[in-house]
């Protein structure tokens, strides 16, 4: 069974940083494109950045220049790094990734439980 695991969310100050981690764990044979969501309350769910396995990012208008996405491949893992955070990215975000299972050689995309992080003073 595959599961995201997602840690680094929180309470910080407007103009703090914040570091997401998520970690996929179980039986799997690679990782291709990870990346973040988010989801703030009574509000759909919207693209935040992504990254494929060979680097390549993508980053919401909303987020650039503030927020670095990286992975490191070997333990499949995905980091959001957060800077210069603003009230407007309090939500909670979700890890996504795109999985290559074993065997069947299926590429299947999976979520995170979702962390959340608020920004307030």
């Amino acid at each position: 069974q595959v599961q995201l695991v997602e840690s680094g969310g929180g309470l910080v100050q407007p103009g703090g940083s914040l570091r997401l981690s998520c970690a996929v764990s179980g039986s799997i044979e690679s990782t291709h494109t990870m990346g973040w969501y988010r989801q703030a309350p009574g509000k759909e769910r919207e693209f935040v950045t992504s990254m494929t396995w060979t680097g390549t990012t993508n980053y919401a208008n909303s987020v650039k220049g503030r927020f670095t996405i990286s992975r490191d491949n070997a333990k499949n893992t995905v980091y959001l790094q957060m800077n210069n955070l603003e009230p407007e990215d309090t939500a909670v975000y979700y890890c996504n990734a795109d999985v290559r299972l074993p065997i069947t050689r299926r590429l299947t995309n999976y979520w995170g439980q979702g962390t959340q992080v608020t920004v307030s003073s």
